[in-house]
């Protein structure tokens, strides 16, 4: 049976008082967004961000290290526990072997010379035993090896090569009757036992000791001390040695991760990284200050442009357009944005002169615009001509190069509508002289024709009374007398009548029947109607009110009307009618003459009433002008439009003659 020392075994692991791993305390992450405001400037977000990526580093570098020492501990745990558990094995088996030996002492009966000399003594001397002692059952020394006669120093050198105190075995020897039979006690050198059994990689890595309770050292590896700040571990080494504890301390240290080379370089890059933020922050305040100074140059040239009325163009030399100012949009009925980029054909270049306008397009990409500008025609947006002037020039940049070409533009449409309207003023007046020289030979003709004029009619007038006496004469003679008289006096009151007019006398109106002046007028037209062979109906109410007008002025406005029809009638193929209507309209009585021709051909009623404009080669465009005259004089209005089945409308409607009381004159009506 093994028996073991008598002091009292130790807990199997012991926690010293000192941590056994230096772990520096875990930084906290300060949350500054409460106390310090993000600067709103640029320049700051790198060095945000910069320091972001700092502190992600340092709690990388912390964990790193927090998880090195959890690895270390765990790496050294586990191998003191298999180097504990290797040295108890070895013990375990040295404790075997005394058995081993006490059965042969117990079989061979040995003496001490016998003993001394055994294979199993001389082994267990080889390897690490010190010393092995025979005891008999009084306790007396049967056996001793080494012999106690050598010298004590050189017994104690022994021991100290061994390097380290000396551990025992001890096996009890059977005895008889319940009597014991003795023991056997080998002493051992504890640091012997340690270099034997750490292998060569282990005790590179750690400072392996053996220890009593007291921190003692029993055996070590190495000489000196253990140095602070290393981890180390201990394990006890009971029930092979009570109160004995394998101590291992690392080798290896692991740096703090405040004191390693990456936050070495983390701080030369947050020195140079604050360097270069002062340094951007000068550059980027320098251009603030710059773009500031720019926006408000650019501000007011912006309102120089926008304030004036002249439109700015700017193109490269591919002819696209890089820059408008809002006159320049304003012109055509664009936004700036949406004619910057464009490349010919532009959208406001008019569609029935794109290629005139391509042609000078290219012209000035060549740079053979006029130095004095040239006029150009350009259409709005909502569809509207813009005259405009252009005035071409270089655009070059800083270093002189032409990059493009410049162009100012001047929107004359105002101007050319000006100088139409004093053309079309000189030409009015040179027509109302024309008509005033028109009246007054008019007046002239009227005054000399009416005496002739009047002698026809007397002479008639006798030629009729004359033959008027003989029984025998012809019917039809004296028919063309009476008739001739009648339209000698009938073209008699015509010429007095256009004298009045022309001499700004008021129209001598009257009450009458619209429909018996329609076929007055109408009448007299007969021979012209049937040799142009043109159909005429008349349409009208008996019903309708009489009028207040002039009759013979009336019938020729009528007569006016009906030739212009029957005249643009005579050149056309097929079916050709005149209708001439009268309504009533309210308060006035509407005429219509409609034919079936070619129309208005787009002319409107202010130039087909215009003076001298006609549509005859023979005309002298004053019909139409004087009928819309003698209407106007009747308080009524003449105009034109195209009829809706084809052909042309001319129309003019005349007051409707109300009864007056009794006590009122004529001059007296509304």
């Amino acid at each position: 049976m093994t028996e073991q020392s008598t002091r009292p075994e130790a807990p199997s692991v012991r926690v010293p008082e000192r941590p056994a791993l230096a772990v520096p305390p875990r930084p906290r992450l300060q949350l500054w967004g409460s106390r310090i405001a993000l600067m709103p400037s640029l320049w700051a977000w790198p060095l945000v961000l910069s320091m972001l990526l700092v502190a992600g580093v340092m709690v990388w570098l912390h964990a790193k290290e927090v998880t090195d020492l959890e690895s270390q501990r765990a790496d050294m745990i586990s191998d003191a526990l298999s180097l504990e558990a290797q040295i108890s094995n070895r013990l375990d088996d040295e404790t075997s072997k005394l058995r081993v030996l006490a059965e042969d002492i117990q079989s061979h009966a040995l003496t001490s010379d016998g003993f001394s000399r055994h294979a199993l003594v001389l082994d267990g001397l080889r390897r690490f035993w010190v010393s092995v002692t025979w005891l008999g059952d009084d306790g007396q020394i049967m056996g001793h090896v080494p012999d106690d006669s050598l010298p004590a120093r050189d017994a104690l050198r022994n021991i100290g090569d061994e390097m380290g105190m000396a551990g025992h075995l001890s096996v009890a020897l059977p005895g008889h009757d319940d009597h014991p039979g003795g023991m056997l006690v080998a002493r051992y050198s504890a640091g012997a036992l340690l270099r034997q059994k750490v292998p060569w990689w282990l005790a590179a890595k750690y400072d392996i000791r053996l220890v009593d309770e007291s921190d003692e050292v029993i055996a070590s590896t190495v000489d000196g001390p253990r140095r602070a700040a290393q981890a180390w571990y201990r394990v006890s080494m009971a029930p092979t040695m009570p109160n004995a504890w394998l101590e291992l301390t690392s080798r290896e240290r692991i740096t703090p991760w405040w004191r390693t080379m990456p936050m070495a370089l983390m701080g030369g890059f947050v020195l140079l990284l604050g360097a270069a933020s002062f340094m951007l922050r000068r550059q980027m305040q320098s251009v603030s200050r710059a773009e500031e100074a720019w926006r408000t140059e650019a501000a007011w040239r912006s309102a120089m442009e926008d304030s004036l009325a002249v439109g700015i163009r700017a193109r490269d030399l591919q002819g696209r357009l890089v820059y408008v100012n809002k006159t320049m949009a304003d012109m055509v009925g664009y936004q700036p944005d949406e004619l910057i980029g464009l490349m010919p054909p532009m959208p406001y270049w008019v569609p029935q002169e794109l290629e005139q306008s391509m042609n000078r397009h290219l012209r000035n990409m060549a740079g053979k615009a006029p130095r004095d500008g040239y006029e150009s025609h350009w259409q709005h947006r909502d569809g509207r001509l813009v005259e405009v002037m252009v005035f071409e020039a270089p655009l070059v940049d800083a270093k002189g190069r032409q990059i493009g070409w410049m162009a100012s533009v001047l929107n004359i449409t105002e101007r050319k509508r000006m100088e139409e309207r004093e053309r079309k003023q000189l030409e009015t007046m040179a027509h109302h002289a024309r008509l005033t020289m028109l009246g007054e030979v008019a007046s002239t003709l009227a005054h000399e024709l009416n005496q002739p004029l009047t002698a026809i009619a007397s002479y008639n007038a006798g030629l009729i009374n004359a033959l008027g006496a003989h029984e025998d004469m012809d019917p039809l003679v004296m028919k063309a007398l009476k008739t001739m008289g009648e339209q000698a006096t009938h073209a008699g009151r015509i010429v007095m009548r256009i004298r009045e007019f022309l001499t700004r006398r008021e129209p001598q109106r009257e009450p009458c029947r619209i429909m018996d002046v329609i076929q007055s007028g109408v009448d007299l037209l007969k021979r012209d109607l049937s040799r142009h062979q043109v159909r005429l109906d008349i349409h009208g109410d008996g019903a309708l009110p009489q009028v207040m007008a002039d009759p013979v002025l009336i019938e020729q406005v009528v007569v006016n009307l009906v030739r212009n029809a029957s005249d643009a009638l005579s050149t056309q193929t097929g079916h050709r009618r005149i209708l001439v209507t009268a309504t009533q309209a309210g308060d006035f009585v509407r005429v219509s003459v409609t034919d079936n021709g070619r129309g208005l051909n787009g002319q409107g009623s202010e130039r087909l009433f215009a003076p001298f404009f006609s549509t005859k080669v023979e005309g002298m465009g004053m019909g139409l002008a004087i009928c819309r005259s003698i209407i106007e004089l009747h308080y009524g209005a003449l105009d034109a439009c195209d009829a809706p089945e084809g052909g042309a409308v001319f129309s003019f409607s005349l007051p409707v003659h109300h009864d007056v009381p009794e006590g009122h004159g004529e001059g007296d009506q509304p």
